[in-house]
């Protein structure tokens, strides 16, 4: 997928300056042991998270759920499977769970319970929902529901993926929006693909504009990370060979399921070589705003969800919307990613 290199030269150039206030924070990085404790001596509460995806489809969504995984700032209370093909997803939720030693997130099956081959089928291999060792929650929605409502704290929803299942939560339950919050990688408000000038009918929207209209319809705070930024994130040059050459045992999965899925992926430019450079990681800007927006230009503005899948600024129709519109520093945050994957 292109991208247009003199939006990403203004983003990153012109207000780096801002980016020095990030020098000063804490680093947004974990150790790659298992995260389930609390880390000793932290006086800051960790963020009850669920994450709701559409695994299996974009590799994206697999750096995404690493990246949450090896962030000590999240409490991960429940990952959710999207869009179909449930069972096929929380296959590989489940052996990548497993393999990074995060058995004790539940696994909620999402609407649509088919177990149709997908790109990643042969990372997965014969391993069988039944296989995983924690909780598996056959009605997914009611599991989400049921996070929400008994957490002590209000729960933050990742969702990076087209989101039936939070309509149908909603829908089920209207109260879990007094006790969550929603942060979405959607849409598409003054930049399109490949850094296009012209908006798109971004992917996670245009499956779905319906079930995202009832999201933005909800009394709960909405943050959506459109392809304004997530468009422009890949990992390349010496940060991505940190990744590939790593023999850490969640890098070498990550690999191989990229390895994977590559050639099954007809929408990535030709000639993308997985020992080179990644592809555009949309899902994992989400992630990363769910903890923190420091690097990101954020705005507040009234949006509004066509029927047919576009996110539109509507002074008179739309509802406020958290939106990160530009970076201040895109290439700290790919520094940022890669550190975090690496548990450095």
């Amino acid at each position: 997928m292109s991208r247009k290199l003199t939006k990403r030269s203004f983003l990153q150039n012109s207000l780096a300056l801002l980016s020095t206030l990030w020098a000063g924070m804490p680093p947004l990085s974990a150790p790659a042991a298992n995260n389930a404790e609390s880390l000793s001596g932290s006086e800051t509460p960790r963020i009850p998270v669920i994450l709701d995806s559409d695994i299996g489809d974009d590799i994206d969504d697999t750096w995404a759920l690493l990246m949450l995984l090896r962030m000590p700032q999240f409490d991960v209370k429940l990952v959710v499977s999207d869009f179909g093909n449930a069972i096929y997803r929380c296959r590989l939720f489940a052996k990548l769970l497993e393999l990074t030693g995060r058995t004790d997130i539940p696994i909620g099956v999402g609407l649509g319970r088919e177990d149709q081959p997908g790109r990643q089928s042969g990372w997965i291999g014969d391993y069988r929902l039944e296989n995983y060792p924690g909780a598996v929650r056959r009605d997914g929605v009611q599991a989400l529901i049921d996070t929400i409502k008994q957490s002590p704290e209000p729960v933050t929803l990742i969702c990076i993926g087209p989101v039936p299942n939070i309509a149908e939560a909603l829908r089920r339950d209207p109260s879990i929006a007094g006790n969550a919050r929603f942060i979405g990688m959607h849409g598409s408000l003054y930049v399109g693909y490949g850094g296009s000038a012209t908006p798109s009918a971004e992917w996670n929207v245009i499956s779905g504009p319906k079930a995202l209209q009832q999201v933005f319809a909800a009394p709960w705070d909405c943050t959506i990370m459109p392809l304004d930024v997530c468009g422009f994130v890949e990992v390349t040059g010496g940060n991505y060979q940190r990744i590939y050459r790593s023999e850490d045992p969640w890098i070498r999965a990550l690999v191989e399921n990229y390895k994977t899925w590559l050639p099954l992926a007809p929408f990535i430019k030709p000639g993308t070589d997985p020992a080179i450079m990644s592809t555009v990681l949309f899902d994992t800007v989400a992630v990363y705003a769910a903890h923190s927006q420091a690097l990101l230009v954020m705005e507040d503005l009234p949006v509004r969800v066509t029927d047919d899948g576009y996110t539109v600024v509507d002074e008179r129709d739309g509802r406020i919307v958290h939106c990160a519109t530009g970076w201040r520093d895109l290439r700290a945050f790919e520094d940022q990613l890669v550190d975090i994957l690496l548990g450095e």
